[in-house]
């Protein structure tokens, strides 16, 4: 599967009808579950290589302002959220994580808590083979590695995210003490 069909799958799940995203990894599942089996492992590739490729330190730093904390399977699942925004979103993100702030869902979890996350959407292609096929996805075929994070800063400083995500820091960090 190539970047522009994965991308226009998910495109066509979120013009679906209502972007929230339970309702899109879901319709995703849908569409992909139609079609051959190989394209249904490709997909599940390149998945894996976009969550390789937004496994940066900054985005880290922008789901753990975002959702007021995040563990491993927690930024896994912010990335599953980001996926279900659509590639321009996503692609912005992960370029400048601090546009982000921008999102009106991010700005309306800046004041309920809200958390972004969906597990569903990182589960699309297993969910989709099984309808498919009756069958588990060959994990086998597939490999992704995730860069380390060991430039990942302090996330608890709030200088320190006032600094790197400044949109992001003035909707969720308090603001210093005078």
């Amino acid at each position: 599967m190539r970047t522009d069909d994965f991308w226009q799958l998910i495109d066509r799940a979120r013009a679906g009808g209502g972007g929230e995203p339970g309702a899109v990894a879901a319709r995703t599942v849908a569409l992909l579950a139609e079609r051959d089996p190989e394209e249904i492992v490709g997909y599940a590739r390149h998945q894996a290589r976009v969550l390789s490729a937004s496994h940066t330190a900054d985005l880290w730093g922008a789901a753990y302002l975002v959702n007021g904390g995040v563990s491993d399977d927690g930024f896994h699942q912010f990335r599953g959220w980001l996926m279900t925004q659509g590639r321009a979103v996503f692609a912005r993100a992960v370029a400048d994580p601090d546009s982000l702030a921008e999102l009106p869902q991010v700005r309306a979890a800046s004041l309920t808590g809200e958390e972004c996350a969906s597990e569903e959407m990182l589960t699309v292609p297993w969910d989709a083979h099984r309808r498919a096929t009756a069958a588990e996805l060959p994990v086998d075929r597939m490999s992704a590695t995730m860069p380390d994070l060991a430039d990942l800063w302090d996330v608890d400083d709030p200088d320190e995210a006032r600094r790197r995500l400044p949109k992001l820091a003035a909707l969720f960090v308090e603001p210093p003490v005078e």
